[in-house]
C-alpha cells in the first residue's frame, strides 16, 4: 500500500484527503477526510483577483493540512485547484504560498480535468453494484462553476460552466456587500435565466439528456440531501449514496430562497460557510433535474478528492 494524500482546493472549501491506496488494484482505505470554509473565490468574478483574506484563510488551513500530512508519513501528495484559482490575476501569488507550506506547486487544472477527476471519484464505486442504469451524469456543483461529465465505464463527454454557488450569489443576490434576505423573486429569476444560459452550453458539448442516472456532488448537493432527511447534524454515512426526488429538491429549494439567514442557519446540518450560498446551489441543482427531466439525483460524498487520490494511486504502479 503507498500512502497517498489529496488536497481539493475550490472557490468555497479546500478539503484534504489520506488514503492508503493499493498500486495493483488502485482501491483506497480512507485514513482521513476534512473540509474547510476558506471562500478563496470571494470577489474573484467581480474584481478578477484572489483577495488578501481569502489567501490568509487557505494558507491557514494549508499550514493544519501539512501537520495531518506530516502525522500520516505521505508518501505522494497532489494538490489541485480548480475555478477560483484559474480565474484570478493574481494566481502566482496563490501557487506560491502553497509551494511554500506544502511543498508542492498546486496543479490549476482545466475544467475538464476537473470533470475527469469528479467523474472517476463519484462512479468508481457506483460500476460495481451495476444495479444503477448508465450513462451516468455527474454534477459537481462547486463555489465557482458546476462540471458535467457524461459516461458509463469512462468519461464521454465533459463541460465546465460557470454557474457555482458562490459566484451566482455574488452576481445575483449580493446588494451593496450584503446577501439579500431573503432575496425578490426578479434577482431569483436573473439567476435562474443565467443558470438557463449556462445549461445551454453545457449542452453544445455534453449529451445531458442521454443520461440516465444523475450523480450530484459537492457540498450543496450533500447539504440538500441533509435536509430532505431532516438529520440532526451532517452525517456522511447516511448522505453518501442516499437519493433525493425531483419534488423534494424543488421544495427545499424553493424554502432556501424564501427563507432568512437565520432560518437557515437553524437547520442542524447546515455548515455555517454554506448558509449564505446554499440558495444558489440547491437551484443550480434543480434547474439541472428539470432540464435532464430527472426522477431524482443519487448524491454521493466521493468526488473530485476521491479522483485525485486514485489518480495518485495510478503514478504508483
Amino acid at each position: 500500500m503507498t500512502r497517498v494524500a489529496a488536497v481539493d482546493c475550490g472557490t468555497n472549501s479546500i478539503r484534504l484527503l489520506v488514503a492508503d491506496a493499493d498500486p495493483a488494484t488502485g482501491e483506497l482505505v480512507e485514513l482521513d477526510r476534512r473540509m474547510t470554509i476558506v471562500r478563496l473565490g470571494q470577489g474573484v468574478d467581480r474584481t478578477g483577483r484572489l483577495a488578501p483574506d481569502a489567501l490568509r484563510r487557505t494558507f491557514a488551513a494549508c499550514r493544519e493540512y501539512a501537520g495531518i500530512i506530516k502525522e500520516h508519513g505521505v508518501e505522494r501528495l497532489r494538490f489541485v485547484a480548480t475555478s477560483a484559482s484559474r480565474d484570478a490575476e493574481n494566481r502566482d501569488e496563490f501557487v506560491g504560498g502553497v509551494l511554500d507550506i506544502l511543498g508542492v506547486e498546486p496543479e490549476v487544472i482545466s475544467g475538464d480535468q476537473e470533470a475527469a477527476f469528479s467523474f472517476i471519484g463519484a462512479t468508481r464505486e457506483l460500476a460495481g453494484g451495476d444495479h444503477l442504469p448508465k450513462p451516468y451524469l455527474v454534477v459537481d456543483i462547486g463555489g465557482g462553476s458546476t462540471e458535467f461529465v457524461v459516461g458509463d465505464d469512462r468519461v464521454r463527454a465533459a463541460r465546465s460552466v460557470d454557474i457555482g454557488c458562490v459566484r451566482m450569489t455574488e452576481r445575483h443576490l449580493v446588494r451593496d456587500g450584503v446577501v439579500s434576505d431573503p432575496p425578490p423573486e426578479e434577482r431569483i429569476a436573473a439567476m435562474r435565466a443565467d443558470i438557463e444560459a449556462a445549461l445551454d452550453l453545457a449542452e453544445e458539448t455534453v449529451p445531458l439528456r442521454e443520461a440516465r442516472t444523475l450523480v450530484g456532488l459537492a457540498g450543496s448537493v450533500t447539504t440538500v440531501s441533509a435536509i430532505a432527511q431532516e438529520l440532526p447534524e451532517y452525517d456522511s454515512e447516511a448522505i453518501h449514496h442516499s437519493r433525493v426526488s425531483h419534488d423534494g429538491v424543488r421544495e427545499i429549494t424553493e424554502w432556501l430562497l424564501r427563507s432568512t439567514h437565520a432560518e437557515r442557519a437553524a437547520v442542524p446540518s447546515m455548515h455555517p460557510g454554506r448558509v449564505d450560498v446554499i440558495g444558489a446551489g440547491a437551484l443550480v441543482l434543480l434547474s439541472i433535474m428539470e432540464r435532464i427531466g430527472a426522477r431524482e439525483v443519487v448524491v454521493s460524498e466521493h468526488d473530485i478528492l476521491d479522483g485525485i487520490a486514485h489518480s495518485c494511486a495510478a503514478e504508483a504502479r
